[in-house]
């Protein structure tokens, strides 16, 4: 069963996710808060899987939330997905940043807020390619850090070409097929990515990529 907290501000929205999450046999939302203070101390206290939070609400806001549950050593199972109304939202590339696995739009269609929560809880990010480039795209104009190579060094000239299709959005089906390298060597490369790179999923593997400059702003043209 994948246990979920769900944190927003407005009760119809929490209800209105509620019951579509609890219409699903192996999902049950074991907890709800309205603020983002009290999304921090359930999460504590349910250990769920999935937090699902929003990023406007009082007292903490959602990406505060979620740097609280993420830093926290006793939720390292928790995965955070960030709830906007817009489908891109000024914060969601911070969010990413953090570690959240990726973020859901309230008017998602009913099918999809269920998958999405089941690709979170097994491990993989919640982020379309559509959503990736657009992602970049507003952030690649604004001032940008010397790349740190030291980041990079420890990848083979094959795991940069990979972290550079992730940060693009291509699944692994289209890296396999960019590369001429099966799904499963695709995988393989991410997940060894992942590991020297220390980042939590693919969403992470991605702010990476753009911001060691793996990925430049001028890929989408």
């Amino acid at each position: 069963m994948i246990r979920v907290l769900l944190a927003d501000d407005q009760a119809l929205v929490r209800a209105g996710f509620r019951a579509l999450l609890d219409s699903a046999p192996d999902i049950s939302v074991v907890a709800e808060a309205a603020t983002g203070a009290e999304a921090v101390r359930l999460a504590v206290a349910e250990r769920p899987d999935i937090a699902l939070l929003d990023i406007r609400m009082p007292e903490l806001d959602g990406l505060a939330a979620a740097e609280r549950i993420l830093a926290d050593p006793r939720l390292s199972s928790t995965r955070v997905v960030i709830l906007t109304t817009f489908d891109l939202d000024e914060y969601i590339f911070e969010a990413l940043r953090l570690g959240a696995s990726g973020f859901l739009v309230k008017d998602t269609e009913p099918e999809d807020l269920i998958n999405g929560v089941r690709v979170v809880a097994r491990g993989e990010a919640l982020l379309s390619p559509s959503v990736t480039r657009r992602v970049i795209a507003e952030y690649a104009g604004r001032p940008r850090r010397p790349a740190p190579d030291r980041r990079l060094r420890d990848l083979t000239d094959r795991e940069r070409e990979v972290v550079a299709l992730v940060g693009e959005g291509l699944s692994n089906e289209e890296i396999a097929a960019r590369l001429v390298l099966s799904p499963a060597t695709v995988k393989t490369h991410v997940s060894r990515a992942m590991a020297k790179l220390r980042v939590r999923d693919r969403a992470q593997l991605a702010v990476v990529a753009y911001e060691t400059g793996l990925v430049a702003p001028g890929w989408m043209q």
